[in-house]
């Protein structure tokens, strides 16, 4: 027997181990999507939401991972004791994982420091953005990308089952990735914040190193006192796989770092393409991750007993892998059954909203994703095991295993890049479904190679199904995008449609009337109508942006946050001498507002308008202070998954600081309910308290001072021809009209909807729709009746007189300042 100071964990491990370990892997993976969660949250805030910035936050969190997984490899061969070793990466990762918020700072600030220096060049940019989510994230995700190898070791404890073990911890690992991501998607963020949910990860993270700790302690005193363990005399386990070639075990790392960059792109394929069915919100996006995550860890626990067999094992991956080009070849053709089944799970499940939105999203879900994802869960353990050969030292199938996953990772790094910049793109979502099943198929005939020399005729039997199926699913493939024009837009034609980097945009066409001009144009963004050119939707469009322009008394300077079809710039840009900046996250928008000449007045070909493709939020981050005498924003539907980026306390100081001492910002509040629109308005009221409501009462005004509605500044306007002509466009061509789209002062506001909680960057609520009360009707604003005189600054007597309330008792004297 070995002196006690040379065993280890890893000689004969004791029975309680592995329980133990599949408790603990558990756990780590729970966590790992937590902070995977919060970090993309929080970087989203800093980097913003562009897909340049979006892949390079992913692409450092993914980096640090194969870096750990690699390094951990190295140590896991030589180390005695993994499990100490894991329990240490766990602590750490709790550790540096709890002071996020602090880095995140340090790198906010440099951020802003060097953003002057890089304005205008993308590449200078990305790598910036790469480098510094890079420093904030190394550490964790380079900790996080340990465990595998380390809790690998630890498994095996000189057995040779390897490949069951493998299975077994792969699977649970990520199924506590899937509760972590919902739970943080569902109830962590919207329940207690981001930053309690980082204590929270944090906590778990520190009982998982403390328990880690203590079982190495425990398990080293096992060994040395000669207690008998499962599996301690080495006979026990899988059977030795056959001898497999070197040849054979480079191509299964090659198709498994292709496999890793497939995989990735067919997420954001899935994603791209599921939303336009499922609507763009946060909880759309968790339950498709959620099943993602699902067929993986399904997949993993069903390759567990052929891993135990442990025969025919490349015969089990070429199988795998030309089912994942099929499946996947076949991901939207059940598109159309995915429609008929959401319109019937609404129209059954009307006694519960929750479950009539959440059960059309998980059944989308599981028909487009899950078969797929469940081939790619059996064959990442199967693939490791083949790629590990006949190893059955456990120091070495723990370093094995950090190289196979590392590869894997890194070719998923490359495909969530080259899905979103490239493939998607260029080719469209059809275009990139075959070219990515196709590659995988590619993959999968390198596999049947080694298998045809041992067995040709089911080689030759497998491939022929495989290319039969395939070639099949090419010819009658499905356009997701048809799909989508046939079920949701009927008597509607397509006349430009184009998928971007950022969004995928579509511009139809519908008839109106019997005439042949009774046409209205209507652009779709990720299949959510986002504008159209009818006379009501254009006013309503173009009062966000037109009425604080007729409000400020002299405005030079206006920004708008988000071009649409362009009406909203478009109004603010036809007053002489106002400079429009308007910042837009699309590129492919920009191209689809052309479309929108008519009602947009031509904006993007005004002199006075100046473009900026970027986002709104890390725009106004960047900006000096002080130079904007009006800020607004297009239409943003504060349902959408990141809206809260631009609906928070924290953006509406952002614009605060922007606003020039006397300007004005104007807000749409876009809340369905009268809890989400009370949300909405408490909100804005906490940064602006002098706010008042205007419009139809979804045009909430801020001021940093109380307003002032300059009619002298206004009589002024009126008197020259050309902003008179723009006001009378509007229907403003008389100060009492202007007078009239007063709602409620502050006080009417505070009386509306009371104290109560506001949405913030820890506490993203106007996202998490669910959460609040269902089915509940509009904010009644019918007896709101705003008193607009006191508001008023006028050298004339004012005579209007607001609706609903009763008239003064003696018109003022003209000489009066009324406040």
């Amino acid at each position: 027997m070995p002196t006690p100071s040379r065993v280890h964990e890893g000689t004969g491990a004791p029975s309680w181990l592995l329980p133990l370990l599949l408790v603990l892997f558990f756990l780590s993976g729970f966590c790992a999507l937590i902070y995977q969660t919060l970090w993309l949250r929080l970087l989203s805030l800093i980097f913003g939401v562009t897909v340049y910035a979006a892949s390079t936050v992913l692409a450092s969190f993914m980096s640090g991972l194969a870096i750990g997984s690699l390094m951990a490899g190295l140590v896991a061969e030589r180390t005695r004791r993994p499990l100490r070793l894991f329990g240490i990466a766990e602590l750490l990762v709790g550790i540096t994982a709890l002071l996020t918020p602090w880095a995140l700072d340090a790198v906010t600030g440099l951020y802003i420091d060097w953003y002057p220096s890089l304005a205008g060049n993308l590449g200078q940019l990305t790598l910036v953005r790469f480098l510094l989510s890079f420093s904030v994230l190394l550490v964790p995700t380079v900790l996080m990308g340990a465990t595998l190898p380390l809790v690998l070791k630890s498994a095996l404890g000189g057995s040779r089952d390897v490949g069951q073990k493998i299975g077994l911890l792969y699977g649970i690992n990520t199924t506590g990735a899937i509760v972590g991501a919902l739970l943080a998607g569902f109830v962590l963020i919207p329940g207690i914040g981001v930053q309690a949910a980082f204590r929270l990860a944090a906590v778990i993270n520190a009982l998982i190193g403390m328990a880690a700790i203590v079982a190495s302690a425990k398990a080293d005193r096992v060994a040395s006192t000669g207690t008998p363990t499962a599996n301690s005399d080495g006979r026990l386990g899988e059977p030795a796989l056959p001898t497999v070639s070197a040849w054979t075990r480079r191509t299964v790392l090659l198709v498994f770092g292709i496999s890793g960059a497939v995989s990735l792109a067919l997420e954001v394929l899935w994603f791209r393409v599921l939303v336009i069915f499922l609507r763009p919100t946060t909880y759309s996006f968790t339950l498709m991750l959620g099943t993602v995550l699902a067929g993986i860890a399904l997949g993993s626990y069903l390759a567990s007993p052929i891993l135990k067999r442990g025969r025919h094992l490349l015969v089990w991956l070429a199988g795998l892998e030309l089912g994942i080009a099929v499946l996947a070849l076949s991901s939207f053709q059940g598109l159309s059954l995915t429609v008929y089944s959401m319109q019937w799970l609404r129209s059954t499940l009307t006694d519960s909203p929750v479950l009539a939105y959440l059960s059309p999203l998980l059944v989308a879900s599981l028909l487009a994703i899950l078969p797929t994802a469940l081939l790619f869960g059996m064959a990442f353990p199967i693939g490791l095991r083949v790629w590990a050969g006949a190893a059955t030292d456990d120091g070495r199938a723990a370093k094995l295993a950090g190289v196979f996953y590392s590869v894997n990772v890194c070719g998923a790094i490359a495909g969530a890049a080259g899905a979103g910049f490239v493939l998607i793109p260029s080719l469209g979502s059809t275009g990139t479904l075959l070219a990515l099943a196709s590659v995988t198929l590619l993959g999968a005939l390198l596999l049947v190679v080694p298998v045809w020399k041992t067995s040709r005729r089911l080689a030759v039997t497998m491939t022929a199904i495989a290319l039969a199926a395939f070639g099949t699913l090419a010819t009658f493939e499905v356009d997701p995008f048809e799909v989508a024009l046939t079920h949701f837009h009927r008597n509607e034609r397509r006349i430009w449609r184009e998928e971007g980097v950022q969004t995928s945009v579509a511009i139809h066409e519908r008839r109106t009337g019997a005439r042949i001009q009774d046409r209205m144009r209507v652009m779709y963004l990720d299949g959510m109508h986002q504008s159209n050119d009818m006379r009501s939707t254009v006013f309503g469009h173009s009062r966000i942006g037109f009425l604080p322009t007729a409000l400020h008394p002299h405005p030079t300077r206006a920004l708008v946050v988000g071009l649409g079809a362009g009406t909203t710039p478009g109004a603010i840009a036809a007053f002489p001498g106002v400079q429009v900046d308007v910042v837009e996250l699309s590129e492919t928008v920009v191209r689809a507002a052309h479309y929108f000449r008519i009602p947009n007045q031509g904006v993007l070909t005004r002199p006075n308008v100046h473009l900026r493709v970027d986002d709104g939020r890390n725009f106004l981050l960047l900006s000096p202070p002080k130079q904007y005498d009006i800020i607004t924003a297009d239409v943003i539907l504060p349902r959408h998954a990141g809206a809260a980026n631009v609906y928070s306390v924290q953006y509406f100081e952002l614009v605060k600081r922007a606003l020039k001492d006397d300007g004005i910002v104007l807000q749409w509040n876009g809340g369905d309910t009268a809890t989400e629109y009370a949300l909405i308005l408490r909100t804005f009221r906490q940064v602006f308290p002098d706010m008042t409501l205007w419009g139809d009462g979804s045009l909430m005004i801020g001021t940093k001072r109380p307003l002032t509605v300059d009619l002298d500044a206004y009589r002024r306007k009126l008197a020259d021809p050309a902003v008179a002509k723009v006001l009378a466009s509007y229907n403003l061509d008389a100060e009492d009209k202007l007078l009239r789209q007063f709602v409620a002062a502050p006080a009417d506001v505070r009386a509306l909807v009371g104290e109560g909680p506001v949405t913030t960057d820890d506490h993203p609520l106007v996202e998490y729709f669910l959460s609040r009360p269902q089915g509940e009707a509009p904010m009644d604003l019918s007896n709101t009746y705003g008193d607009v005189r006191p508001f008023v600054r006028s050298s004339l007597p004012v005579t209007f007189q607001p609706p609903g309330l009763p008239a003064p008792a003696a018109t003022p004297p003209a000489s009066s300042l009324l406040r």
